[in-house]
């Protein structure tokens, strides 16, 4: 870790580490979180597959099938494109959260290769390589 990021100094433009990040979720991502959890059990699936189950029979069985389908499909579709925003928001955090412990890591064994580099020169340009990938997430394009 450099002398700046030991002292708790945020250094402008570069990259976050954990103990930088700040420790409280908002209502919006405790709510994601939760239902996250609440989706993720193999009860839920069930439930699920179980709907479809008893739904497909009902084709057959109600005499106004079209008020009933778009019924359904209107219903499946918000469900699933709420979902899908909420699963990403966890997703998104849960990839930052990862990318901040690999920041970490690859700047606290820089510094060691930077230590080591006094004994073994070619490490400074290995630990030189390490550091400038710290952070390369915000500076890469997927273009």
């Amino acid at each position: 870790m450099t002398r700046a990021q030991r002292e708790g100094q945020v250094i402008s433009g570069g990259p976050t580490m954990p103990s930088h990040v700040a420790g409280g979720l908002s209502v919006f991502d405790r709510f994601a979180t939760r239902v996250s959890g609440f989706v993720s059990r193999a009860w839920f699936f069930v439930l699920c597959v179980l709907l479809v189950v008893l739904w497909g029979p009902s084709y057959l069985l109600l005499p106004d099938v079209d008020t009933w389908q778009l019924i359904i499909n209107t219903v499946t579709t918000i469900v699933t494109f709420l979902l899908v925003a909420l699963l990403q928001n966890t997703q998104k955090r849960a990839d930052e959260a990862v990318q901040h412990k690999l920041n970490a890591i690859a700047d606290g064994l820089a510094d060691l290769m930077g230590e080591l580099a006094k004994e073994h020169p070619h490490l400074q340009i290995d630990g030189t390589e390490l550091r400038t990938a710290v952070g390369l997430e915000e500076r890469e394009s997927t273009a």
